[in-house]
């Protein structure tokens, strides 16, 4: 094989790994994303997250902020682990979207909002949808996809029968 043919080869996807490594950097990205979120509610003061949930007008705020922070922690550790990945993107996506309704929405889709510059550093507005659609996206591909190797999920499917798993088509 040439040096031309072998340069190709990393020139258009997939790259000559195997293709269920994929999920490996989203599962440490969106997993530690969301502990890391859970855990600075929690270590700020689970009652400070509650308090403005309760100042936007959202009912059941103790209720909600507690479950949010549950969400954020076990659903990140559930999701880095590769473990029950389906069922933890049901609550994980039901977080985000509540957060782009009630929060991010009116700001617009970037997450980035420059607003200036000076001798102290940069100075940014507050922040869009756009990350929020990013980890939906990424729980999503992990479920159509799978958890990929290392995880939980592809121990527990060496063991379970999966009716639904579709035969492989040939590329086109």
């Amino acid at each position: 094989m040439n040096l031309l043919h072998r340069i190709s080869r990393l020139a258009i996807s997939p790259l000559p790994v195997p293709a269920a490594w994929y999920a490996l950097p989203l599962r440490a990205i969106i997993g530690f994303g969301f502990m890391q979120h859970g855990y600075a509610k929690l270590a700020r003061g689970p009652e400070d997250f509650i308090n403005v949930l309760h100042a936007m007008g959202i009912p059941f705020d103790v209720l909600l902020g507690w479950a949010t922070i549950i969400v954020e922690i076990i659903g990140g550790l559930l999701i880095l682990l590769g473990a029950l990945v389906p069922l933890a993107t049901i609550p994980m996506v039901i977080v985000l979207l509540v957060a782009i309704f009630t929060v991010h929405l009116p700001n617009g889709f970037s997450s980035i909002k420059l607003l200036s510059f000076d001798a102290a550093g940069a100075h940014f507005g507050q922040p869009g949808y756009e990350t929020d659609l990013l980890y939906i996206a990424g729980l999503i591909a992990l479920c159509f996809g799978g958890a990929g190797p290392f995880s939980v999920d592809g121990i527990l499917g060496q063991f379970l029968p999966r009716p639904w798993r579709m035969r492989s088509r040939p590329a086109l």
